[in-house]
């Protein structure tokens, strides 16, 4: 038989994680909304300044950088967890390597994120609504006078739901949480993260509407003549991978060795270089399906 107080831990659980997974869709499908309306917001900008020439080109290139300038310096003075995806210092906690960050990294991963993905950085929107997710269930069990292993079931399934509302996706929420986050099936964890993912479905379907974000069409088996050229075509599409991550790691060493600056300075500069190529090639920036990639 259980014991009283794992009973207890469980109903708590089965209560608090649809709970959890409301907050989280809630905030996630506005976040979604808030980046498609900054990405529109860009693109309006980028074709009102191709008609006012060089000062066009001026305004574009320092609204990028005056908005990355703003989101480094939010992570940077309220919230250093912010910093970077999100997905690994949710793991990081998971694994209890660290302490959960304070609740003031939501609104911060919120603003800073629309701020950064808005101007036109490829980011994806799915570590911001993970660490978001987690981030408020964990205070959301704090202040409801739950114990750390409630909590930290409760920031898993927070996780989940984020990411099943970044990708309107509830089974791969809960997928995500014991693959990549925990790493092994624990079953409060899973069920909490299937409860919670189908509540931030639910409540993000209200303001989303419940259309797939990805549209596949019907694939045909290919001829046995031409099964070979798959393996060439995996082979070269390796070595451009390895090419991409080499390229990848050198931008991060340059990037590195402006050290002295202020990383709102390197910000903004990054900001400015992804407002230049907005200016020439307005399809190649943005990590969003805005409208006009629709």
């Amino acid at each position: 038989m259980q014991s009283p107080e794992r009973r207890r831990s469980l109903l708590v659980l089965g209560l608090l994680a649809p709970v959890v997974g409301a907050v989280a869709g809630l905030v996630g499908a506005i976040f979604r909304l808030a980046l498609k309306q900054s990405e529109q917001s860009r693109d309006i900008l980028i074709g009102w300044a191709h008609g006012r020439s060089a000062l066009g080109f001026l305004l574009v290139v320092a609204a990028c950088g005056s908005a990355n300038f703003v989101a480094a310096w939010l992570v940077r003075r309220f919230a250093p967890h912010a910093s970077g995806s999100g997905i690994p210092h949710v793991e990081a906690v998971l694994h209890e390597k660290i302490p959960p960050a304070p609740p003031g990294i939501a609104p911060v991963k919120f603003v800073g994120g629309i701020l950064s993905i808005g101007s036109g950085l490829a980011l994806g929107r799915e570590g911001p609504t993970v660490q978001m997710g987690a981030s408020l269930a964990y205070f959301l069990g704090r202040i409801l006078g739950c114990r750390w292993p409630e909590c930290r079931v409760l920031l898993a399934a927070g996780a989940g739901a984020g990411l099943a509302t970044a990708f309107n996706a509830p089974l791969a929420g809960a997928i995500f949480v014991l693959e990549e986050l925990v790493q092994k099936f624990e079953y409060r964890i899973a069920i909490a993260a299937l409860a919670a993912s189908a509540a931030a479905i639910a409540v993000a379907r209200i303001f989303l509407g419940d259309a797939p974000d990805f549209h596949v069409g019907t694939l045909h088996y290919a001829s046995a003549a031409s099964q070979p050229l798959f393996f060439v075509f995996g082979g070269l599409t390796g070595l451009l991978a390895i090419a991409y991550n080499r390229a990848l790691l050198a931008t991060i060493a340059a990037v590195g060795s402006f050290g002295r600056l202020r990383v709102e300075t390197r910000a903004g500069l990054i900001g400015g270089a992804v407002g230049i190529l907005a200016w020439f090639a307005p399809d190649l920036v943005g990590g969003e399906m805005g409208s006009r990639k629709a």
